[in-house]
């Protein structure tokens, strides 16, 4: 047997062994999976056993309703949950075959590599090239002309540069909201992250902001990994590929987005998407 210490990994976590393929809607390969999850804030378990295979460079939605568990699994993606007390977590979180939970992981390295954008806009007090700005110098960068291209690139990717190019130096806090959304957008991608959670990103927007986020979403999967927790039935059909419906801190079933909406498999999911309960 060698004494060589392994390679390290993005995450400085060993590769766990792969996980069945539960809850998958095909055999393709997964970027995200979870095995047996759980999850207690205290006594109180919020989720339930969860396994999902969620695919690279594809919108998975999560759909249910308020209380069902759709954010709290999204925020074990990212370990934000390790930020709330009392929190328990049981079962097996892996990112690109690793197991993000596990002792050794760097959660700022993780956190880099798996984006987060929330429901409400939160843009920095600062200019709007500040805020693009400030996640690159945080990394050490230093490079004026160097950051000066990935805050463009950051902003055309989040399709606000031509908005926004002859203001960079402007308050972010004059922005409207949707321009606001998809500067947090920009900010999220400017490291250059695999993964991108967005949770509820565009319930606060109206409905031009929102469309214009939801094409923004459909741009970005060329890239990113994207993972988005919705009320909005009409937006998790338009824009995501997979979709999985949860209740009561249970996966009731995860497919493809055509299939939950035209054909599910579980009663309680057609009673969900058509409106006869939630």
């Amino acid at each position: 047997m060698s004494d060589a210490s392994p390679a390290p990994t993005r995450f400085n976590a060993p590769r766990s062994e792969a996980a069945p393929a539960a809850a998958a809607a095909t055999g393709d390969p997964a970027l995200i999976e979870t095995e047996k999850l759980a999850l207690y804030y205290g006594p109180s378990k919020a989720l339930k056993e969860i396994s999902i295979r969620i695919r690279e460079k594809m919108v998975t939605a999560f759909i249910g309703p308020s209380g069902c568990g759709k954010s709290t699994l999204l925020r074990c993606f990212n370990r934000m949950n390790d930020l709330i007390d009392n929190v328990r977590i049981e079962g097996v979180v892996r990112v690109a075959g690793h197991d993000i939970y596990h002792d050794q992981v760097d959660v700022i390295e993780l956190r880099k590599r798996v984006g987060m954008v929330f429901q409400r806009s939160n843009p920095f007090p600062k200019s709007i090239y500040e805020n693009i700005a400030y996640a690159l110098r945080l990394q050490g960068m230093r490079s004026g002309s160097e950051m000066e291209g990935i805050v463009e690139k950051s902003l055309r990717g989040a399709a606000l540069w031509e908005e926004v190019k002859d203001r960079l130096h402007s308050s972010a806090l004059g922005l409207s909201g949707g321009q606001q959304q998809r500067m947090c957008i920009a900010r999220a991608i400017a490291i250059r992250p695999e993964i991108l959670l967005m949770d509820e990103p565009a319930s606060a927007l109206d409905p031009i902001a929102t469309s214009k986020v939801e094409e923004l979403i459909l741009e970005l999967k060329q890239e990113y990994t994207i993972v988005i927790v919705t009320h909005n039935m009409q937006q998790a059909a338009r824009i995501s590929d997979y979709t999985a419906f949860f209740y009561m801190g249970s996966l009731v079933e995860y497919d493809r987005t055509g299939r939950i909406f035209t054909n599910p498999s579980q009663k309680q999911t057609e009673d969900y998407v058509t409106g006869r309960f939630g």
